[in-house]
């Protein structure tokens, strides 16, 4: 008697959010693991979100992932505008707002998918959840330049965000030091400080003002002036984008109706640079690094991170095991379950031993 042949599984990768460094490594993982070690096909998802919602989706083969490790960016493309339950749609000059979930599970009934690996960060991961609680197979991967996604020790991307902003840090030493400047260096991060913290440690930063920790302004004047004082003449002063003055607000850019989070933080560094200048009559600058901390090739532990990532997200579709993120915990991978990520966010705790040390060797936190 004839066996029937074994139906070969088909999974789904889409990559969500903000772009990051290694989002390709992690895709590249995913895709050579399941296709090599489990048998499957993969099918990717164009944009993120808007991808799985309008059904535009490319097969991934072995060669379409070749030499993309060291690549930035995402050869999927990405969106942080687009939340299948959140749709943002002009009518007639007025936004409206649908749930497009129904046709993302339809595109995942149309590709016969077994399951969708989700790479993303916060907002990703909450829309993840959802799709999951319909009852779709979900397995995330966390994704931000930030590191604030609940539930991992450390997101891939970090490392090399942290790299970039502390090479910028340097370059901007050198000429505070010429001109007898203040540098204030405007860093992302969002609502979390783990990147101002991180580089402004890593890059010897006199001043380093988070989220976590509301600043005072005539702190932050004393301790420029006791360095003048001392005869250091110029300072470098790293902020996070949502640091905040005690009993104030932080700082908002401008925000986007169509996105799940609308809110887009940016002009403290100005801000600060123009009460230095005035009320300290310290000469200032101000650099907004911005979008650059986003781009470039991952570092090699990222990229060790986002193998890793990938295999074990390909290893938990394989086996059926839904519902969960892939995170870091020491040095050992797991599985955390979505709802204890989702709508959750990682800030630096005030007793952090990176702001113990960085305290240890005078750095002012504007407290």
């Amino acid at each position: 008697m004839r066996m029937a042949a074994k139906k070969k599984k088909t999974l789904g990768i889409m990559t969500g959010g903000g772009d990051c460094p290694g989002l390709n490594a992690v895709i590249r993982a995913v895709v050579k693991t399941a296709l090599n070690d489990y048998g499957m096909d993969v099918i990717g998802f164009r944009d993120g979100y808007h991808g799985l919602v309008t059904g535009r989706a490319v097969r991934l083969r072995n060669d379409d992932v070749s030499g993309i490790l060291a690549r930035g960016g995402t050869i999927l493309g990405t969106s942080n505008t687009h939340d299948p339950f959140r749709w943002a749609e002009l009518n007639r000059g007025k936004l409206t707002y649908h749930d497009r979930s129904a046709k993302a599970a339809a595109s995942c009934r149309r590709h016969k998918l077994s399951g969708l690996v989700i790479i993303g960060g916060d907002g990703t991961m909450a829309s993840a959840r959802k799709l999951s609680d319909m009852g779709l197979g979900i397995v995330g991967v966390p994704k931000t330049i930030d590191n604030d996604l609940a539930g991992t020790d450390k997101t891939f991307g970090f490392d090399t965000a942290v790299q970039t902003a502390s090479d910028l840090i340097d370059k901007l030493r050198d000429t505070a030091q010429s001109h007898n400047r203040v540098m204030v260096v405007e860093v992302m991060g969002r609502y979390a400080g783990w990147l101002a913290l991180t580089s402004g440690v890593a890059g010897g930063a006199d001043v380093i003002l988070l989220p976590e920790i509301p600043y005072d302004l005539a702190k932050i004047g004393e301790a420029l002036k006791a360095r003048a004082r001392r005869g250091k003449r110029y300072s470098i002063l790293v902020v996070a984008e949502g640091a905040r003055p005690k009993g104030g607000t932080m700082t908002v850019a401008r925000t986007e109706a169509t996105s799940p989070d609308p809110i887009r933080l940016g002009g403290v560094g100005q801000a600060l640079s123009g009460f230095i200048e005035k009320r300290f009559r310290l000469e200032t600058r101000v650099t907004v690094l911005g979008h650059v901390q986003r781009g470039g090739s991952p570092l090699a532990s990222d990229r060790v991170l986002c193998t890793r990532f990938g295999v074990k997200a390909a290893e938990l579709a394989a086996a059926g095991t839904f519902g969960g993120m892939v995170a870091l915990r020491g040095d050992d991978l797991i599985a955390v379950p979505l709802k204890q990520v989702a709508g959750k966010i990682r800030l630096v705790p005030e007793d952090h031993p990176l702001i113990a040390a960085a305290r240890a060797v005078g750095t002012c936190f504007g407290d």
